[in-house]
């Protein structure tokens, strides 16, 4: 968790707490009132949990201050904002995302990605997608939409095609090797790859194996124009959007750009790999 969404959320706690002992409740008291368990008042307090809306309201209501239920939803929206569980939004599924993505794709005039153990959603096969999104929704255990979350993705992918955009991928070149479905569904992926290499609107960099960058590639990251940069973990994604995350990130894809290579040695790093799959 970040810390920032951590400091918001100790934060949101000490008005919890603040509220209850303006109504002069005892932590047992306000638990009893709510049929709650006296330690997730503590918890909500210490900012050890994350409290939902409807925690939120019965807490406003239960402490005489129904009005401030407004204000502790606003201090949630916020945490929200910048931290998104994947339990929370894939509980109806993928697609919701998808068209997250699709609608921050289309605000964008240029994209920065950089990718280090699989194919940007952007560039993916309708298949390679496929498997991604399945193996996602088996191991946050959502809802399986997954052919409505492809249908979602490819749609997302008509941007690429757009003159008055920009998309610059940065892919570590081990992600060529992560064998996303059968060899076939891998064989397909690359070829997509080396067909994206000519298109005028994409610049693909691959960094191999070999090289030494400025900055050890921690995770993946997608920058969208200078106002936005969205971070994928395991448990959740992380919306930055303050000047400087977006600088420190735009640093860390510069320093990553300058180990890549592209165009024809690039096409020699995806043959490679392509010439590496063998049959199961």
């Amino acid at each position: 968790m970040s810390t920032d969404h951590q400091q918001g959320r100790v934060a949101l706690g000490a008005r919890l707490r603040e509220l209850r002992t303006e109504a002069d409740l005892s932590g047992r008291a306000l638990a009893g009132q709510l049929g709650w368990v006296q330690s997730k008042v503590s918890k909500l307090e210490t900012g050890r949990q994350t409290p939902s809306p409807a925690d939120l309201d019965a807490w406003a209501s239960a402490t005489g201050s129904p009005g401030a239920a407004v204000e502790l939803r606003a201090r949630l929206r916020g945490l929200e904002t910048q931290y998104r569980s994947w339990n929370r939004q894939l509980s109806g599924g993928h697609r919701e995302r998808q068209e997250a993505a699709v609608l921050e794709t289309r605000r964008t005039q240029v994209v920065r990605a950089f990718e280090s153990a699989r194919i940007p959603g952007l560039l993916q096969t309708a298949d390679y997608a496929r498997h991604m999104l399945a193996a996602g929704c088996e191991f946050i255990g959502s809802p399986r939409d997954t052919e409505d979350a492809v249908r979602t993705r490819i749609r997302r992918q008509e941007a690429l095609y757009d003159a008055g955009r920009r998309f610059h991928f940065l892919v570590w070149e081990a992600a060529l090797y992560v064998t996303i479905g059968p060899p076939e569904v891998m064989a397909a992926q690359l070829d997509r790859l080396v067909g994206l290499l000519g298109l005028d609107t994409v610049d693909l960099g691959i960094i191999p194996l070999g090289s030494a960058p400025r900055r050890t590639p921690a995770h993946g990251f997608w920058i969208y124009d200078e106002r936005l940069v969205i971070v994928e973990t395991i448990n959740a994604e992380l919306w930055l959007d303050s000047p400087a995350d977006i600088a420190l990130y735009r640093k860390a894809w510069d320093w990553l750009a300058e180990s890549a290579v592209t165009g024809h040695q690039a096409h020699r790093l995806i043959g490679r790999a392509g010439a590496s799959l063998t049959p199961r």
